[in-house]
């Protein structure tokens, strides 16, 4: 498979450089992608046509999730799996407060009560020693996030979890492929480790579709039932509402998009290893002023996002890149419990300290399976010499 764009010249490097790049990326694929979306409409199957069925095999096959359930997108997931559990409103949910909101606007809206936790300075995910603190009678779950392509600590997470008898949700929106290597030797997926998982295929995921897309995932077949009837209006047969659901279906064409992009999923994650590799070895001459990514020893990272912590002036360096034509994002600007609309209205399970700290250092660089070499070592030498 090839990656370089052709014919790019050095002097069109900085008008090329992209965040993300899916239009190069589907004229790799084209003709599977447009083979398979054609076959769906020439079937006329377009809500829980064929491809649905299969994709939910297909990821079951690779992520080693006994039972996966396609739905709307990674936001319904994490309301289904809160619903399923039968979370009740009041019950408290400990997430992570270096994050994105989609967990806590879920939990929001079914009335729960989430509480923020700090997270470690160096992975970004929540930080397990701070756990048990924050923890109260009103504790019903833990929802970590995979933050950028890293599982999080998920050992000494799921001992506390099971200490206290609390669900564990795992949102994994971020980081599908990414391998946890348990004390014994065991491996499994992020995703397939706690109670539910849950996956979002928005498009710039490393697993992406042509618009919204998610699934949840679970070992449990009971849940997996409840699950299911809960994207289908709490459906156990047409016109049988057993329990209150939603409506929450992947759609047909985004299900045959998604089983031909999950062929070269494995690519895809290799190609953004080697590219987090060109930029750590670039960036060591600059330890000084940049913290690359740090990947702990229990899991590998699948770099959904290659986030670097600047330690001074992030919005100057920012603002130099963006005149080199480079552009970057800043993932994420405020912490949860700094967001207007949780301001006041989230528990806070201890101190937030590092979680503001990130959010005023962190800067994420281009990554995508498009970029070439010209364009990366243009990143990197503008990054060494900026002072």
């Amino acid at each position: 498979m090839c990656w370089v764009l052709p014919g790019k010249r050095k002097k069109d490097v900085k008008k090329a450089i992209q965040m993300v790049d899916l239009t190069t990326q589907y004229q790799q694929i084209q003709k599977e992608i447009d083979h398979a979306v054609l076959g769906v409409i020439r079937s006329g199957q377009y809500i829980n046509g064929e491809a649905v069925g299969k994709l939910a095999a297909e990821l079951a096959a690779y992520t080693g999730a006994k039972q996966v359930i396609p739905c709307g997108n990674g936001t319904d997931a994490l309301r289904i799996a809160m619903t399923a559990l039968d979370l009740q409103p009041g019950d408290e949910v400990i997430v992570p407060a270096f994050t994105y909101v989609a967990a806590v606007e879920a939990a929001a809206l079914l009335r729960l009560a989430p509480v923020a936790v700090d997270v470690h300075p160096r992975t970004f995910n929540i930080d397990v020693n701070r756990i048990e603190e924050a923890i109260s009678p009103k504790t019903k779950a833990i929802i970590p996030v995979h933050l950028f392509g890293q599982t999080a600590d998920m050992e000494p997470l799921m001992r506390i979890a099971r200490r206290h008898n609390l669900f564990v949700i795992e949102d994994n929106a971020q980081s599908i492929g990414s391998v946890y290597t348990f004390s014994d030797g065991t491996q499994k997926q992020a995703g397939t480790i706690g109670d539910i998982g849950i996956l979002s295929f928005f498009p710039t995921k490393n697993l992406g579709c042509y618009g919204d897309g998610g699934a949840l995932m679970t070992n449990d077949e009971l849940l997996a039932k409840k699950l299911q009837m809960t994207t289908v209006h709490g459906q156990s047969q047409k016109y049988v509402h057993q329990i209150i659901g939603c409506n929450s279906r992947l759609d047909t064409l985004q299900a045959a998009v998604l089983q031909v992009k999950l062929t070269y999923l494995d690519d895809y994650i290799q190609f953004r290893r080697k590219l987090a590799n060109r930029y750590d070895e670039g960036l060591k001459l600059r330890s000084d002023r940049f913290e690359t990514p740090y990947c702990i020893p229990e899991s590998d990272h699948v770099y959904n996002q290659y986030t670097l912590i600047v330690k001074e002036n992030r919005d100057n360096l920012q603002l130099y890149l963006k005149e080199k034509g480079i552009p970057t994002t800043v993932y994420y600007p405020l912490p949860l419990h700094f967001q207007p609309a949780f301001k006041n209205k989230m528990r806070m399970g201890g101190d937030l300290s590092v979680s503001e700290k990130l959010c005023r250092s962190v800067l994420s660089l281009p990554m995508h399976t498009e970029a070439d070499e010209e364009q990366t070592q243009y990143i990197i030498d503008q990054l060494i010499r900026y002072e």
